[in-house]
């Protein structure tokens, strides 16, 4: 990748995915068939969780993972406001409200203290869930996280879309239910591994996985001993009509096909190779970024786990380089470099300001002002991230 258009990211795709796809399309199955079951046991034991159910993207995931909460209008999620839309979305989807939780403005993740601070002014117990970002593939502080939300009974989803090939504070890896009830992924194409489009949730908890495996498929019902409708299901012999499905509570359509997950198990076993890659890269940019500019630096890793670094995040006190952002993103743009902001505070976005009036998360405004995610893929070489650190520090010098 050391000549062309650096993106900020994009999928690392070889000849043997490829070819794991073209064999599915030779097959008998394209939606639903044998590669979704391999594809989910081989990210369950990747992680170490009892179960996995893929579905179609990460907000789905998200989306499910709020469902099997059975929250109701009176019950409120915490959500830290640096995220994707989804996260918060997912909450209104069931008709929940939203609290959104500061975040740290170096890093982007949950602020612990103003957490805190939210459990403790929720004097009626609304309060019942909370969903940690891993920024940028980082890992929040699960421990503490849990620590506060378990004595109030209050249930932790790890959005954990950045963050796949990650281990926690106990060293297992992220998703493995170590600290949650269930974890969300994504495999879009810029994340560490995709299946195209696609996410999953992995959880341990074995009437979760089975009431989520239902709602990615409209609520259908296939199995006989659960059907409640008996003169409609059996015949007169008590056999099962072959052609009868129950709905017990509608669902979605959010399957994943076999395209995909052939594509998923394939970049599964890279996985590993992956997450070392970006490591090093990372290692690379700090290393170089290093002295270049004291209104430049690198967003700092703060050690709950190993990270899997999704995204490469400097911090640029743009007011002090005398440029706006958006000049920055140009004038990179210019010299080849790709670049991104991850994310518009969620606080601000038209819908959230309407519905809940403004609100002042100083954490949350300092890192959106200075963020910047530069290009970070596992085929980038040590002289793209040269070419990255020269289009930086050329903004650091007077135009």
């Amino acid at each position: 990748m050391t000549t062309g258009f650096l993106p900020y990211g994009r999928q690392d795709v070889d000849e043997d995915d490829i070819a794991a796809v073209v064999a599915v399309l030779r097959g008998d199955w394209l939606t639903t068939g044998p590669m979704v079951e391999a594809f989910e046991h081989a990210l369950a034991e990747r992680v170490g969780a009892a179960h996995a159910v893929a579905v179609n993207s990460g907000t789905a995931a998200l989306h499910l993972s709020a469902m099997g909460l059975d929250l109701t209008p009176e019950d409120r999620v915490v959500v830290p406001s640096v995220t994707f839309l989804a996260t918060a979305n997912c909450v209104r989807y069931v008709g929940a409200e939203v609290i959104f939780c500061d975040v740290e403005p170096d890093t982007g993740l949950l602020d612990l203290n103003h957490f805190e601070a939210l459990l403790r002014a929720d004097h009626q117990g609304r309060i019942k869930a909370v969903l940690p970002v891993h920024m940028a593939g980082q890992c929040a502080d699960l421990k503490a996280i849990v620590g506060l939300a378990e004595p109030r009974d209050i249930t932790v989803i790890e959005d954990a879309c950045h963050a796949l090939g990650a281990t926690d504070a106990s060293g297992r890896p992220v998703g493995g239910g170590t600290y949650s009830r269930a974890t969300v992924f994504s495999f879009h194409p810029v994340k560490t591994v995709t299946t195209g489009e696609g996410g999953a949730i992995t959880t341990n908890d074995a009437e979760l996985a089975r009431r989520l495996r239902r709602l990615r498929s409209h609520g259908m019902i296939h199995q006989p001993d659960l059907f409640s409708q008996m003169e409609q299901a059996f015949d007169p012999n008590g056999s099962a009509n072959p052609w009868y499905y129950e709905m017990s509570e509608p669902g979605m359509n959010y399957r994943l096909s076999d395209i995909n997950c052939a594509l998923g198990l394939s970049q599964l076993t890279k996985l590993d190779r992956f997450v070392t890659r970006r490591g090093e890269l990372v290692a690379a940019y700090r290393q170089a970024l290093a002295g270049l500019s004291p209104h430049i630096a690198a967003a700092p890793e703060r050690g709950h786990g190993r990270p899997a670094w999704h995204l490469f995040v400097v911090l640029l006190e743009f007011e002090r380089l005398g440029l706006t952002r958006s000049q920055a993103m140009r004038r990179l743009h210019a010299a080849g470099i790709g670049s991104q902001v991850h994310y518009l505070p969620l606080h601000r976005q038209p819908y959230y300001a309407h519905r809940y009036g403004p609100l002042t998360l100083p954490g949350a405004d300092a890192y959106y002002r200075r963020c910047l995610s530069l290009p970070l893929c596992a085929r980038m070489k040590e002289d793209d991230i040269a070419r990255v650190v020269d289009g930086l520090a050329a903004l650091a010098s007077p135009a």
